[in-house]
């Protein structure tokens, strides 16, 4: 069941080490593809009108007591998780970088050319796909090994020491986050609890259909 899933699985595409300068040509593909894919459900979630991610609600708390910008905010937040990989034992790698650099442009490109829909159904289902679009990139790009993003390393670090399925880590991270942001201020909407709740079990299902699929 992949709701129990403990591990990232190892595929032929999968690089040895995060810290893999040459990697494959395989490898490097679905590092890029899965990060597309996440940048476009973190897009799609955005453009669906129904509530930010939680750690944008995260953000927006921080922003309204302390006067940075949200942008600023979100790259300290980021350089922040990155300091707690330190006791979980996470490394680096070139998918940490175009983490950043892919997510951000198709966050962009989904602002731009997918228009918001107009009934609140049609939000929510948005949202959904979003969410579950997320999951997808987020096992491809996890699987290929080249370097998790900020808040992925800390779902594996985290999952290592607990050894607790991969969907329940995630799930509380999402929801700690969430509720940290609302208490500052944040603005939490459907689409905030649907990727909270929803994210961990997206995740999870991503990896096993990577694992099934290319095993």
């Amino acid at each position: 069941m992949f709701l129990t899933i403990k591990n990232i699985p190892k595929v032929s595409w999968s690089s040895n080490k995060p810290l893999n300068l040459k990697p494959k040509l395989s490898t490097f593909f679905f590092l890029c593809f899965g990060l597309t894919l996440f940048g476009l459900g973190e897009g799609l979630l955005i453009v669906s009108a129904a509530g930010a991610s939680p750690w944008s609600v995260l953000a927006q708390g921080i922003y309204l007591n302390v006067g940075f910008s949200v942008g600023i905010i979100t790259i300290l937040i980021s350089v922040a998780v990155l300091f707690l990989w330190l006791p979980l034992n996470q490394k680096p790698g070139i998918g940490t970088i175009l983490n950043a650099l892919i997510i951000g442009l198709m966050i962009d490109v989904c602002i731009k050319f997918v228009p918001t829909p107009e009934n609140y159904i049609s939000q929510l289902l948005l949202a959904i796909i979003a969410v579950l679009t997320v999951g997808l990139g987020g096992g491809i790009y996890l699987v290929g090994n080249l370097g998790a993003g900020p808040r992925d390393g800390l779902m594996i670090g985290l999952q290592q020491k607990t050894n607790l399925p991969i969907a329940a880590v995630r799930a509380f991270l999402e929801i700690t986050v969430m509720s940290i942001g609302w208490y500052l201020g944040g603005t939490v909407g459907v689409g905030t609890l649907l990727f909270a709740f929803g994210i961990g079990p997206a995740v999870a299902l991503g990896l096993f259909l990577v694992g099934r699929i290319f095993s």
